[in-house]
């Protein structure tokens, strides 16, 4: 690096330390437009990403943001759009992402491009080679690797197998992979969506120190505090259009200015109002305990027990790897872990449920935490996917009638405000909001009594998570049973009647949502310590301990309502 060079870095590191931000643009899009059949994604879109700054993009599903940033990288090349793009000053048109790459501008798709099997050092340099006369050089790029590890605050072995690590971890290496592109215009799409507040924090924290190094950086993301937080500039898109642009030096970022922008309207309040009808226990979990499928002796349920009445909305709140999902999973089917030992009671009843089939027979719903490799096939369209788990009620002599099967899908397209032109249309098209209220329509068309819903707003603005949430307390209206699993803690407390604590595969409290908190949610989540018992049972309100249901008189001392949480 040249003396001016490195003056020059200094001094923009000083700068943004003192405040003071460099305001020439790097990045122009200016009137872009771009169609697909029969849907108009962007509608003249003009966006100016300032130098060294983080630009925050927010927007509800399907309101054009990633086809914005896919237009931009390059994935959409020039001429499948109109409008022009202006990079320092000059107009660019990029026909692949490579060509995008070239010039320093580097994106991070929601899902990760990582590939499970190979090392951090080969997926840094995946299509970036390190190369020595024709060869590559695996120990120049493992030096590399650890070099660009030390700027993202990584310190782990490059050998290491990508499917051996975090998602906290795996975001941080997409960072260190564009790092070693030398990218100077970074594009995060939902970067922290699939991180624990402690993964997220971190990140943030990084992007602030590239910041000061002169990054520049564009932030998709539907956690409005994280924006407000982290965020320099904020444009909000709705409907394909540039609804707003904020200024956050000057003018704040004010959560209710964002919605509104977002949605349309403004929110009062950010969940449903809910009053509990709450019935007698129907559903039951007695000492259910599994194994890790891959790792002999290592419990991811250990002796849990847990109830849900009719008509009630269950929470279930742990840190990511505390054994949520791995209980949701190994109760819908057996389709996680090895099975040791427990019992489900189904109304007053024990059963067993050994298979998905024998789920759905049952009543039993599961909507998954990755909506994309568990819940849907991408590649098929929305009528057949919405029904594709309760094909028996659209089939008469094992033959399906084509025309209950597209009415079915229109209903629920319509009921659910699914944004697509037909149920003809591909899934794979669809936003990611959109998607979920797919997966959730499949589930709902079964009927079950009891839906347990893992992650159902993961990834999904404001305006959806509000359906979603409607959903929730409409299926509790009508006498189902609802288990919510969630990372959010407001979201457990305003939606749920109810909230399960989970720690390393134990269930370690159950407290009414109306008396909870995220400070007490938290200290359960993170402590077993003074709540769990010598027997594996833990010390919970109205836990089951006996051969039999309990009596539905032992249970009316928790009638709980979440009105106080949307205070």
């Amino acid at each position: 690096m040249s003396s001016v060079t490195a003056i020059a870095s200094r001094l923009a590191v000083d700068q943004h330390a003192a405040g003071v931000v460099d305001t020439t643009p790097i990045l122009q899009m200016l009137h872009i437009t771009k169609e697909f059949p029969g849907v108009r994604a962007l509608d003249d879109v003009s966006m100016t990403v300032r130098s060294g700054v983080i630009h925050g993009i927010c927007g509800e599903n399907g309101a054009g943001k990633s086809t914005l940033m896919k237009v931009l990288s390059g994935v959409y090349p020039h001429g499948s759009y109109e409008g022009d793009i202006v990079l320092d000053g000059k107009p660019v048109a990029f026909h692949s992402i490579r060509e995008s790459e070239e010039v320093g501008i580097a994106i991070i798709h929601q899902e990760l491009a990582l590939i499970p099997e190979l090392s951090v050092t080969e997926n840094i340099f995946i299509g970036n080679e390190v190369m020595d006369h024709g060869v590559i050089n695996w120990i120049e790029a493992r030096r590399q690797a650890l070099d660009l590890m030390a700027r993202v605050g990584l310190n782990i072995d490059p050998d290491t197998a990508i499917k051996n690590l975090g998602v906290g971890q795996q975001q941080l290496i997409e960072i260190a992979k564009a790092l070693g592109k030398n990218v100077r215009l970074l594009i995060l799409d939902e970067p922290t969506s699939a991180l624990n507040e402690e993964d997220s924090a971190n990140l943030l924290e990084i992007l602030r120190g590239l910041r000061a190094k002169g990054l520049s950086c564009i932030m998709i993301s539907h956690k409005l505090s994280e924006i407000a937080t982290i965020a320099d500039w904020i444009t909000v898109i709705r409907d394909g259009k540039t609804v707003d642009t904020i200024d956050v030096s000057k003018e704040g970022a004010d959560e209710n200015r964002l919605i509104r922008g977002m949605v349309g309207r403004s929110m009062d309040s950010r969940f449903p109002e809910h009053t509990s009808h709450i019935g007698d226990v129907f559903f039951e979990v007695r000492d259910w305990t599994v194994e890790h499928p891959q790792m002999a002796g290592r419990l991811v349920c250990d002796h849990s027990n847990f109830f849900v009445r009719r008509g009630e909305i269950v929470g279930f709140a742990g840190l990511m790897g505390a054994g949520r999902t791995e209980l949701a999973r190994s109760i819908f089917g057996r389709t996680y872990g090895n099975y040791l030992g427990g019992q489900i009671w189904l109304d007053g009843k024990p059963v067993e449920i050994t298979s998905v089939k024998s789920a759905i027979k049952h009543g039993i719903a599961y909507c998954p935490e990755d909506r994309k490799v568990q819940g849907l096939n991408l590649l098929d369209d929305i009528k057949r996917t919405i029904v594709s788990a309760g094909i028996d009620r659209i089939s008469n002599h094992s033959v399906i009638d084509l025309d209950q099967e597209a009415v079915a899908a229109e209903q629920y397209r319509q009921s659910m405000s699914i944004k697509a032109p037909s149920v003809d249309t591909i899934v794979s098209t669809l936003s990611g909001g959109n998607q979920q209220k797919i997966v959730v329509s499949k589930w709902m068309f079964t009927e079950p009594s009891l839906a347990i819903l893992d992650e159902p707003t993961r990834g999904i603005d404001v305006g959806a998570k509000y359906e979603i949430y409607t959903l929730i307390d409409e299926l509790a209206a009508q006498g189902k049973g609802v288990i919510m699993i969630s990372s959010e803690l407001p979201e457990l407390i305003g939606v749920c009647d109810r909230i399960y604590t989970v720690f390393e595969g134990r269930i370690t409290s159950v407290t009414n949502a109306a008396d909870a908190t995220q400070e007490s949610l938290m200290r359960q989540m993170t402590d077993t310590a003074d709540l769990a018992t010598q027997d594996g049972q833990c010390n919970v309100p109205n836990s089951p301990d006996t051969s039999q249901p309990p009596p539905s008189d032992a249970l009316t001392s928790a009638q709980p309502t979440n009105q106080e949480a949307n205070k």
